[in-house]
């Protein structure tokens, strides 16, 4: 069996302000965005953490109610720290522009009325990414007012950090090249203007795309092609992070031989196997000894899988960051054990 190569390490990403967390769909990537915030929340900052896909999976991860269009609290942190939830809707984010840029007022109630509205954020996706994207961009830059800054600076950030549970790994290029796209459509006015800035904040030293992913072979594969691509595009790129990976352990190279021709070797491993439980008291029947070696046999081609799909993932050159699979399942205390482990592999300063 080969060796699991040894990974880079994060550096905990100093600078970085916008996490963008993707992944393939079933990997876990909102788990992990969670942890993500809750891991930045621990070290004493205030964290937004949001969604843009409509799934509330920020609420089910939290044990909360469904989170409204507004920024709500949904967990606490060491230091003074804590994680807010917000799920970002294009048509809540469309009227806050309009009211923004040319202060409508009442006057978007009326083009909302009139369906306006829902077909500005439904006929042309662009515009729909732009605003879902252009929402975390300007809770990016919004800073506190002098009644509510926590420092000594009135002028100081909302938000020290923001995660952003974003669309998969099919998806995510086009979402986050979006800007470009309508900076070239809109030659001039605020929507070229906000385009250009958000497209420059993408592609700053201030935000990184991780991205989720299992060891097996098509999630790997979407992980690499995700890479490559917003690699072409100018993205930076932060860690993949290995979800539910399982222990690798040496396997008794013997199994190594263990295969669907190998009736001798077969034979022997049940007669030894079969001698060994005895030794402990155990007299079981000859299926169940079979079972057992089917089960080991099983365990020693699920590693192997996944030494080499490390081996993939540590050629990208990106750090490698492992959560490992949890038999009892996702609830807040595994989501802090996950950001605990996440800090310990440098995901934070």
């Amino acid at each position: 069996m080969p060796s699991a190569p040894e990974p880079v390490r994060a550096d905990g990403f100093p600078g970085v302000r916008l996490h963008v967390v993707t992944g393939k769909g079933g990997t876990g990537k909102t788990t992990v965005a969670a942890a993500l915030a809750v891991a930045l929340a621990s070290r004493g900052k205030r964290v937004l953490l949001a969604e843009v896909e409509g799934r509330q999976g920020i609420s089910q991860t939290f044990d909360v109610p469904p989170l409204p269009t507004t920024e709500t609290r949904v967990a606490g942190g060491a230091h003074g720290g804590e994680v807010v939830g917000l799920a970002v809707d294009a048509k809540t984010a469309l009227l806050e522009y309009l009211q923004l840029f040319y202060k409508l007022g009442r006057a978007g109630g009326v083009l909302e009325r009139f369906g306006a509205i829902d077909f500005a954020t439904t006929i042309a996706p662009g515009v729909r990414d732009l605003l879902l994207i252009g929402r975390i961009y300007e809770a990016s830059r919004r800073r506190l007012d002098a009644k509510h800054h926590r420092g000594s600076l009135p002028e100081e950030l909302a938000y020290d950090a923001i995660v952003l549970d974003a669309p998969p790994t099919g998806r995510i290029p086009r979402f986050l090249s979006v800007g470009e796209e309508v900076a070239d459509l809109a030659r001039m006015g605020p929507i070229h203007s906000q385009a250009g800035s958000i497209t420059e904040v993408l592609h700053s030293g201030a935000t990184r795309v991780h991205v989720v992913t299992l060891l097996e072979e098509m999630p790997v594969q979407e992980t690499v092609d995700a890479v490559a691509e917003l690699r072409a595009l100018g993205m930076p790129v932060g860690a993949v992070i290995i979800n539910q990976a399982r222990a690798r352990e040496d396997v008794d190279p013997a199994l190594d031989a263990v295969d669907g021709d190998a009736v001798d070797v077969d034979v022997d491993l049940a007669t030894d196997l079969a001698a060994d439980l005895a030794s402990v008291g155990l007299d079981l029947p000859d299926a169940t000894v079979d079972a057992l070696l089917d089960q080991v046999r099983e365990h020693a081609e699920r590693v192997d899988l996944e030494v080499e799909q490390l081996a993939v993932l540590q050629d990208l050159g990106q750090p490698l960051v492992t959560v490992p699979f949890l038999i009892d399942g996702i609830d807040l205390d595994a989501i802090t054990e996950i950001a605990d482990l996440l800090g310990d592999q440098g995901m934070v300063p």
